[in-house]
């Protein structure tokens, strides 16, 4: 099962007194394998990783997945609820290795599309550099034709 969909991904980064959020739409595909949901997309020129492939794996509520592939780059985050992972990510700049505690994971997805919530902080050298919400709406897309 792979459908294309429409992916709506709001992010906010609370760090000190400041806010960023962002909020980016695109077009995807959804698929389940073994029991996890993945969704696909390639980046924008917008988001500052052009030419990159961004998948999310969704084990329900309990573990996000998130790999940026692409030229010269290549990054894993691995976001578990109630857990610490470290990290390798690269910024396009240059990489990084990111400590990342898993808050609170929400999953409604389905093989229809549905919503995802992530509620994750980050770390850097053990000194946390922000607080995350990450919200991620998938629906059917007939759009396309592959």
């Amino acid at each position: 099962m792979k459908k294309d969909v429409r992916i709506t991904i709001k992010g906010i980064q609370y760090s000190d007194d400041d806010q960023d959020q962002v909020e980016l739409t695109t077009i995807g595909s959804l698929c389940r394998r073994n029991g996890a949901y993945y969704i696909c997309y390639d980046e924008s020129e917008a988001t500052g990783f052009e030419g990159a492939k961004t998948t999310l794996k969704v084990e329900g509520d309990r573990r996000v997945t998130m790999r940026r592939t692409g030229e010269n780059m290549r990054s894993q985050l691995i976001i578990e609820k109630g857990r610490r992972h470290q990290c390798f990510y690269d910024t396009g700049y240059g990489s990084i290795t990111l400590g990342i505690s898993g808050d609170d994971i929400v999953s409604h997805l389905d093989d229809n599309g549905g919503h995802l919530q992530v509620r994750y902080t980050l770390d850097i050298n053990a000194s946390m550099a922000s607080e995350n919400e990450l919200s991620v709406d998938v629906e059917e897309y007939a759009g396309l034709s592959r």
